[in-house]
Parts: C-alpha cells; structure tokens; sequence
C-alpha cells in the first residue's frame, strides 16, 4: 500500500464525511413538518416550501457561483468550508431566535443558497483525487450526500421518548453537524494532483456546456433523475407515515423506515459506482432508471400493506440515487477539464431548479388521487433520463467515460 494511494482514499473519505455532516441540515426542517405543522398551522403549500426554499436558495447559489466560476477561481476546500459554516449558522437561526414561518422559509432558503458552495466544491475535490476511479470516488460522495439527507429522520425518529420528538433538538443537532464538516474541510481537506490551473474568468462557460451534444445529453439524463429524485426523498417519509399510521403502525417505526430508505442509497450510489468504472456510465444509469422508474408505478398499490411497502421503497431508495454521481462523473469527464467544477455547479443548478415542479406537486396530487396514485407522475422522469443515455451512449465521444467504458 503506497503512500500517495493512502493519502488519496483518507482525502475522498475526509470529503465523504464532511459532506455527510453538512448535508444533514438540507431536510431537517422538512424531516420534522409534522411537529411544525401542529405548532404552526401550516398549509400543505408551507409543508412543501419548507424543502422548496431551500432548493431555490441552491439553485441561486449555484447559478451565481456558475456565473462568476467560483468553483473554479478559487480554493474549494476554503469555499467549502465557508459555505457548510454559513448554512450551520441558518439552520441554527430557526430554533435560536424562535422564528416563525415567514423567517424559517427566509433562512432556510439561505441553508440552500449556502449548501451550493459545499456540494459542486466536493465532487470536484474528489474529481482532483480520481481519474480511472471517478466513478467510485464520486459515488462515495453522493453517497454520503444521500446519508445525511437521511440522518434528520433518523433524528426524529430516535429524539424523545412518546409522542412529537422535539424538532428545535433536530435542527440544532444537524447545525452542529455541519459546522463539525466547516472545521474539517479547512483544515483537513485539500485538493488532489489532477486539480487543473485556475482558469481566467469566463461568464460564457456556463452556457457553454449546454451546446455541446455529449455534455448536453449527460445532463438531460441527470434532469430526468432529478424529476424524481427530491420528490421522493422529501415525500416518501411522509408517505410511509401516512401508511403506517392507517394500518395502525407505529409512527416512530414508520419514521426508521422513512431513515431506511434514504439511507439505502448509500449502498446503491458505493455499488453503482464501482460498477460503472468498469461497466460503463450509460450501462448503470440505464439500469437505475428503470429500477426505479418501475418503483414509480408500482408503490401507490402497496400503500396500505406497510411491510410489502417498506420493502418496496427501500429497493426505491436504493435504485432512485445510484444513479446520481455518474452523471456528475460524466460531466466531469465530457467537459473542458478547465472548468469542471462550473460545468458540474451548471449541472446541478438546473436539476435542483426542476426538483421545485415536482416536490409541489405531490400534496396536491395525494390530496385529489390519494397517496396511491401521487408519485405515478414522477415516472416520466425515468423515460426521459434513459432515453437521452441512451442517444449518449451511441455517440464517439462517449468513449471519453470511465476510460472507455460507456
């Protein structure tokens, strides 16, 4: 075992768990909607903007960082760690200063502002540590991603003894986290040998990346895994409950299963990933697409079987994001390596823009079909994303993926 090769799986895995910590804080406002709902009387339109203002707050984030190349013109461990440090301080502000709807939306769309100077940043630090392992080491990093989204069900699951746990006790306890990931990435993290020169400023990058065909379609294939993606991470926790408490299940149990799936896509993304370094990008993503664009379909019949369902959305939850870094790791690899870390901030800006349409449309669709026909919708997601990998996978420059491995 060599030391450059220690150094560079300490580095990944230091990313991985800074990133795990700081995302913890993007649904802890959301993992505890029913507590907020009971004190504040919130409406199905406020459940659903307590996740959408932090996507808003992201994708702004992202397009400005785009824009001006920050993910490229300067230090990404030190904007990482200043990033995951200014979400802590927001996510803390809610419980802190006892702030009411209108302020918890306020600063929770500043978490999401500020988690884009902690997402983009990682997988290009990990990027500067991979080359014919990217696909690998990224998936390590969404799956880690995909763990801390989970860790505030968990939370909630296993806070107080009976009835609503304490929601002020989540959100301080994953504002904690994130400030623990601020102190590791500034003084722990730093970028590998396969980190390009700093480019000269260019605003045109960004649009750039969306007129090449190759780039284009990697994209296109992320957006149709998004269209699923945050509304089944946001809705299914609730979904579950929902289940559960019908069949006379206990709502802490249904909470665990709500952690459980989320966390299930830990596992896919580590797995997808190892496999898609030697199979090939278009290959994995394809099978993810399906997996869990057929869970799309099929878990509204399930609904008032809690075991049969639980099982169902843990295969969901393990599918529905395995997919993930492969497309960030396709971009990376299609793309002028001097601005990768634009091109991926470009990338996810536009999937968290479309997350907005369909974690609104959810509650509406559950209050007017029932919870057994709401996520049918996002299904078309999945048709999409495979039929524009599939267009990828036919073109020469495909090639450039997981050292030949389309």
């Amino acid at each position: 075992m060599t030391r450059k090769w220690t150094r560079k799986w300490l580095q990944v895995g230091l990313l991985a768990v800074a990133v795990l910590l700081a995302m913890t804080v993007w649904f802890s406002a959301s993992a505890v909607a029913p507590q907020l709902t009971r004190e504040w009387s919130l409406s199905d339109a406020e459940k659903s903007w307590l996740t959408m203002s932090v996507q808003i707050g992201f994708v702004l984030g992202a397009f400005l960082s785009a824009v001006f190349n920050l993910a490229d013109r300067f230090s990404a461990h030190r904007l990482f760690a200043a990033s995951a440090l200014v979400a802590a301080g927001a996510n803390a502000a809610i419980p802190l200063l006892s702030a009411g709807p209108g302020s918890a939306l306020a600063l929770r769309f500043l978490t999401g502002f500020a988690l884009a100077g902690v997402y983009p940043p990682g997988m290009k630090l990990v990027a500067s540590w991979c080359r014919e392992d990217r696909g690998f080491g990224i998936g390590l990093l969404v799956g880690a991603l995909t763990l801390g989204s989970g860790i505030p069900h968990l939370l909630n699951a296993t806070l107080g003894e009976t009835g609503m746990p304490p929601w002020r006790g989540v959100l301080l306890a994953t504002s904690l986290q994130a400030a623990v990931a601020a102190v590791l990435a500034l003084l722990l993290i730093r970028p590998g040998p396969f980190l390009g020169k700093a480019p000269p400023f260019d605003w045109r990058f960004a649009g750039r990346i969306l007129t090449d065909r190759p780039t284009r379609l990697a994209n296109f294939g992320y957006l149709g895994h998004m269209w699923e993606l945050y509304a089944m991470w946001a809705w299914v926790p609730i979904f579950l409950l929902e289940g559960y408490e019908g069949a006379g299940w206990s709502p802490r149990a249904a909470r665990l299963a709500g952690f459980g799936v989320l966390a299930a896509g830990t596992a896919g993304c580590v797995l997808a990933g190892r496999l898609a370094d030697r199979l090939g990008r278009t290959r994995i993503t394809l099978w993810s697409l399906i997996v869990s664009g057929a869970c799309c379909l099929l878990a509204g019949l399930f609904f008032r079987h809690p075991a049969a369902l639980t099982a169902l959305c843990l295969v969901w939850g393990f599918a529905v994001v395995a997919d993930s870094a492969q497309f960030s790791a396709a971009v990376s690899e299609l793309a002028d390596p001097r601005y990768v870390g634009t091109a991926l901030t470009i990338q996810t800006s536009l999937g968290f823009l479309l997350t907005l349409f369909t974690i609104r449309m959810i509650p509406p669709l559950a209050d007017r079909f029932g919870w057994e026909r709401a996520f049918l919708i996002l299904s078309l997601g999945p048709v999409f994303g495979a039929w524009s990998m599939l267009r990828l996978r036919r073109l020469p420059e495909a090639a450039r993926m997981a050292s030949g491995n389309r």
